[in-house]
């Protein structure tokens, strides 16, 4: 029973390790100038899984330009205007898969972004010999387990990225209630010394309406 659950243990450590090392997370935060377009690559092989989520964090009205482009030449995907956003695709094709983002639709105001593109390679089966005749050696075992470790590791993965975002998201409404705050009690000064200047204002006028002037 020792030796099993050792064994359990050992799978379990190497699935995680070898999950790991497949999966590969890209953090950034990027300014995209006006006028301007940032585009990356990311060179993947046929059946991986591929997540983009990004989030404008700064600049003009919070929003930019999308566009996914696969090795063909081909739009796989194309947003305008949007300030934040995930798309999940898997790769039709061996190549370079170009993702770009656009502040084209901006005259003067530069655009910082937050994104991350999540790579998953394909786990291949080893479980068939050259003549491809399927070995059950507890093989399947140990997928199910590399399986449910890749899974719990893409769970983490997404906490962590709606983690990251949900701060961004904090920062960004905070900023706009301290800037109404601050225009708001710019305001409130504002009516304060206006109405002072008026109150002087009456004062003054009634005061030299009831004045008597004498004739000497």
């Amino acid at each position: 029973m020792k030796k099993l659950t050792f064994r359990l243990e050992s799978v379990l450590i190497v699935a995680i390790i070898f999950n790991i090392c497949l999966n590969s997370v890209h953090s950034y935060f990027l300014v995209i100038d006006a006028h301007g377009e940032e585009c990356f690559f990311e060179r993947v092989a046929s059946g991986t899984k591929m997540g983009l989520t990004f989030e404008v964090v700064e600049g003009g009205f919070l929003d930019l330009d999308l566009s996914i482009v696969g090795p063909d030449h081909k739009e796989i995907h194309h947003e305008e205007r949007v300030s934040s956003g995930k798309y999940t695709f898997a790769a039709h094709m061996d190549g370079d898969y170009k993702y770009c983002f656009g502040n084209k639709m901006s005259s003067m105001t530069p655009k910082v972004v937050m994104f991350s593109m999540d790579v998953e390679e394909k786990v291949k089966n080893d479980n068939k010999d050259g003549t491809g005749v399927h070995h059950d050696t507890g093989s399947n075992d140990h997928n199910k387990l590399e399986e449910m470790v890749k899974d719990l590791n893409s769970g983490l993965s997404s906490v962590k990225h709606e983690q990251e975002y949900m701060t961004v998201r904090d920062r960004i409404h905070r900023q706009i209630n301290d800037s109404t705050n601050s225009r708001v009690l710019l305001w409130a000064c504002f009516e304060a010394l206006l109405l002072v200047a008026i109150t002087l204002g009456q004062v003054f006028y009634l005061k030299r309406f009831f004045e008597v002037r004498r004739v000497v």
